[in-house]
């Protein structure tokens, strides 16, 4: 177990690279899986949920060579079918979300998978049922086992066909993608996701000899193929790290520059946090937040309350909510804060209005936050990161308040963060690891 100790009020300066995105690295190393040729993946997070899919990976009998820090080759000749029947699976497989995506990866390999109830953030109910749907329009039959709580999908010759998605699931798109590249025949998916995550792991089936069409729309046409071969593949910059850096910069009244963003692939994340009144300079592929001691959140134009809320892309991705509602507390003016997907990812907020912060939490989904413009400044407390993305925020109010804080329960913010801690001490935060 260990802890963070932060000193509050310091305001930070320099330049900040992001790491790799998380949220496209999982797919991407599921994708390895469906082929027997060697595959490169640059720009890997070194991060806890990626460190266990990669331990996946190795008990499944894929060669995993590095290359430099970051990059791997990846080369899966054979399926150690053996690892499906193992505890080790059952508890690697169950402590990430990601592991999800082992299914529609296998399932194109071997024609069959099986899988036990992933893990990931504890952020309310996130059922499998558009994955598992898509799985059985293809022709796969699916089981779950209650006693060993496992799911088995089998289908050993799938068929293309057309299919209209319940939801724009990221993690069940990109499953549904990766079982239907080697089925027989057109699959024509509507409503599929289209973040850049799955754009990315589009573009790397592609090159590893997919035929996917659409890709970047929520309308993808695949024509499967026999077999995949290798390719060279490089992770995005992380955007929700983007995004937590701008509000880390614009929360202390730092002069913050972050580089190599792909503000391409930002979609309104830069607009949204102007809404609050952050100031952003965008030069080429950077993004500098200029130090400022006062920012105000934006009113609709009839003058009533604004409201951010998360929605499919091109919309907010929820994972920066938490991000931006900490930031809106020390804002001058208010803001409805509206997390539609998980209902469980705003109970965070008891920590921050033990600080100071003035947030009423109207239901599981709303919050809205009267920002204090500073008068007074938050106070350190100690608390208790409960996922990824509260955690930051935590971390971020902690480094904004007076005082000293404490946070437990850091594991959750290693499993999406590379070296967090260092990378802000190096920008002057004072931030301290302590194991116990």
């Amino acid at each position: 177990m260990s802890y963070f100790k932060i000193t509050g009020g310091l305001k930070l300066s320099g330049t900040i690279t992001p790491q790799g995105a998380k949220n496209e690295a999982l797919p991407v190393l599921n994708a390895v899986l469906m082929t027997d040729q060697p595959v490169r993946i640059n720009n890997i997070p070194d991060i806890v949920d990626v460190d266990q899919m990669i331990s996946l990976l190795k008990g499944l009998g894929v060669k995993i060579t590095p290359i430099e820090k970051g990059s791997y080759i990846f080369q899966a000749q054979t399926i150690n079918e053996d690892f499906f029947e193992s505890e080790q699976y059952r508890k690697c497989a169950g402590t990430i979300r990601g592991s999800v995506m082992l299914l529609g990866a296998l399932l194109s390999r071997l024609g069959y998978s099986r899988l036990p109830s992933p893990g990931g953030d504890k952020i309310g109910r996130r059922h499998l049922d558009t994955h598992l749907s898509g799985f059985e329009k293809l022709g796969a039959q699916v089981s779950f086992d209650q006693k060993l709580a496992r799911l088995d999908i089998s289908g050993k010759t799938l068929k293309g066909c057309y299919m209209l998605l319940d939801e724009a699931s990221v993690t069940g798109t990109a499953n549904i993608i990766m079982a239907a590249v080697k089925a027989r025949g057109t699959t024509t998916i509507f409503n599929a996701a289209c973040e850049p995550y799955v754009q990315q792991l589009c573009r790397m089936l592609v090159e590893m000899g997919a035929n996917i069409k659409g890709i970047g729309s929520n309308l993808l046409e695949i024509n499967g193929v026999d077999s995949l071969g290798g390719c060279t593949h490089t992770l995005l910059p992380d955007m929700i790290e983007v995004g937590s850096f701008i509000g880390l910069a614009g929360m202390t009244g730092s002069d913050i520059t972050i580089k190599d963003c792909r503000i391409d692939m930002l979609g309104i994340i830069p607009r949204t946090f102007e809404k609050l009144g952050i100031k952003l300079e965008i030069n080429k592929d950077s993004i500098r937040i200029p130090a400022q001691d006062h920012y105000k959140i934006d009113t609709l134009k009839n003058g009533s309350l604004l409201t951010i809320a998360d929605a499919p892309w091109p919309g907010v991705t929820p994972d920066l909510l938490s991000i931006l509602l900490v930031v809106a507390t020390q804002a001058e003016g208010s803001v409805l804060i509206h997390q539609k997907m998980f209902e469980s990812r705003l109970f965070f907020v008891d920590k921050l209005i033990d600080m100071g912060a003035r947030v009423i939490l109207c239901d599981p989904h709303r919050a809205t936050v009267i920002g204090h413009n500073k008068k007074p400044l938050l106070t350190g407390i100690r608390m208790v990161s409960p996922d990824i993305r509260a955690g930051v925020a935590l971390l971020i109010a902690a480094l904004a308040a007076e005082g000293n804080s404490l946070i437990e329960n850091i594991n959750q913010i290693d499993r999406g963060y590379e070296n967090i801690d260092g990378r802000l001490n190096a920008l002057g935060a004072r931030i301290e690891r302590i194991e116990l």
